[in-house]
């Protein structure tokens, strides 16, 4: 499998690449703009990682300065894009921080080719009649509400280029409802709706593909603090799914066969 030369430097992503499902070249993200919450940890970090190794620049949105500066310093150690970083609470993002981040983007790469809604908040795993009202107000924001308000702050630039990408970062219990998830799952189902109100909205003008993305069970820390119990070395990495990601932002160049736009994709089963 070829990928970019700066995954020399990235051994979980030249180990996964090995198993992955699609031919990328090295090139499938050059010139590409892409933002990442929660791009300082777990899925969102590998992902700016590997969209960088393929030649994309990257906006790296997080919470924690701290690990935004790892992913920043391994990006511009092993790669020759140009990544920023975004310190941000997502749960008290408002206008005047999104007016700021459109200007910003706009002023230093133009259009945003990209968005992968991935920061999530898990909340705590209680039945309903005892969930704390502050903790699922703080969920929906993270997790609803937050991805809402930074889509509609950048859509113009998202809707520039010919094509764009919009990923949301879904779950199982956003499928299926299950007891103890609360406002974590019934987050996901807003997810789902939302990726599917967008893809309808836009559908007409086709210059931007939203989709919905269950990762599925993945060593995470949000996975591990959701099962303290399970053993982390079951489940696959997050590198092992950046094929489909890759392929989703770099769309229908060479004829690549996408989805349709609204579609829920399980990573785990899909084929490229």
């Amino acid at each position: 499998m070829t990928v970019h030369k700066g995954a020399a430097g990235y051994d979980e992503l030249s180990r996964a690449a090995q198993q992955w499902r699609c031919e990328l070249p090295e090139d499938a993200l050059a010139g590409r703009n892409i933002l990442v919450t929660g791009a300082g940890d777990g899925i969102g970090a590998a992902a700016a990682r590997t969209f960088a190794c393929f030649g994309a620049n990257v906006i790296l949105l997080g919470r924690s300065r701290g690990k935004l500066e790892q992913v920043f310093d391994w990006i511009e150690g092993n790669t020759a894009t140009q990544a920023v970083i975004v310190p941000c609470d997502l749960e008290h993002l408002n206008s005047d921080a999104t007016a700021a981040l459109h200007d910003s983007i706009a002023d230093t790469y133009g259009d945003l080719h990209g968005l992968l809604h991935n920061a999530s908040r898990l909340g705590p795993r209680v039945p309903l009649a005892h969930y704390p009202i502050e903790e699922w107000q703080r969920v929906m924001q993270t997790n609803v509400t937050a991805p809402f308000v930074l889509t509609q702050a950048l859509f113009d630039l998202l809707d520039a280029p010919a094509y764009s990408c919009v990923i949301n970062t879904s779950s199982g219990v956003g499928r299926q409802g299950r007891a103890y998830w609360g406002a974590y799952s019934v987050s996901k189902f807003a997810t789902e709706g939302f990726s599917e109100i967008l893809a309808d909205e836009t559908e007409t003008a086709g210059r931007i593909h939203v989709f919905s993305v269950n990762p599925g069970g993945t060593r995470t820390t949000m996975r591990a603090a959701a099962y303290p119990a399970e053993d982390p070395q079951t489940l696959p990495v997050a590198e092992q799914h950046m094929d489909l990601y890759v392929y989703l932002m770099r769309g229908p160049r060479n004829g690549a066969n996408l989805p349709a736009t609204g579609t829920h994709i399980e990573a785990r089963d899909w084929q490229g």
